[in-house]
């Protein structure tokens, strides 16, 4: 037993990531892509997106929603999740990043899962709220601009049903978060999403450390 979380030294993180996920092939193939881009660091890693899939059956879900797609890899991790009638609503602001992720939606045979919507993620959430969709998906994941989130996260619970997850990438920011010298728009815009979420009755939730932390978010009944 351990009172802390440890932290991942690299032969560690090697290790989880040998023993603890079953990476799909395309997956590994995506995620190997990315990496050789500029900007790949953005990438979730493979045991965050194991973390999602795990949710993602544990609550049964049949629709989720992502704001930030980049190259898709939490996307697809999300889509081989659900059912074969489940769909994945990505948003994303970038043609070039998402066309890389396309060819690799349609090499893991998930492709009909994914609706891609190109354009501001608030623009597509605020649109699908007005279209009648509250309370209709299960599952949201966020990792997108950080300055947007306060905002995806109030139309990504109005968008889930009780008991549906939001997850939200990146909340430890780097360790940024705990730095008094760090006071930068997005270290400050996260830092507030933290104890917003924290105090926030309308859920229950819990920062789990992997990945650059990852708070999940149940919709209470």
């Amino acid at each position: 037993m351990s009172r802390y979380s440890k932290a991942l030294s690299p032969s560690l993180r090697d290790y989880v990531q040998k023993v603890g996920v079953r990476e799909h092939k395309v997956l590994t193939e995506l995620r190997r892509h990315t990496k050789r881009l500029r900007g790949g660091g953005m990438q979730i890693s493979p045991e965050q997106g194991a973390l999602l899939q795990m949710i993602v059956r544990l609550i049964q879900a049949k629709r989720a929603i992502e704001v930030g797609t980049f190259t898709g890899y939490s996307t697809l991790a999300v889509a081989l999740a659900l059912p074969k009638d489940g769909k994945v609503t990505a948003c994303d602001v970038s043609k070039p990043w998402t066309d890389i992720a396309r060819r690799y939606w349609r090499k893991a045979g998930v492709a009909d899962k994914i609706e891609l919507r190109l354009g501001p993620g608030q623009a597509t959430l605020d649109g699908l709220l007005a279209s009648g969709e509250a309370g209709h998906y299960d599952f949201a994941f966020i990792d997108a601009d950080k300055t947007g989130y306060d905002g995806y996260y109030e139309a990504a619970l109005k968008l889930l049903r009780p008991g549906g997850v939001i997850a939200i990438d990146n909340l430890l920011w780097g360790g940024s978060v705990v730095d008094p010298k760090k006071n930068d728009a997005d270290t400050r815009a996260i830092r507030r999403i933290n104890a917003k979420i924290q105090r926030d009755n309308r859920i229950d939730m819990v920062l789990v450390p992997v990945g650059d932390g990852c708070t999940l978010a149940r919709k209470r009944g």
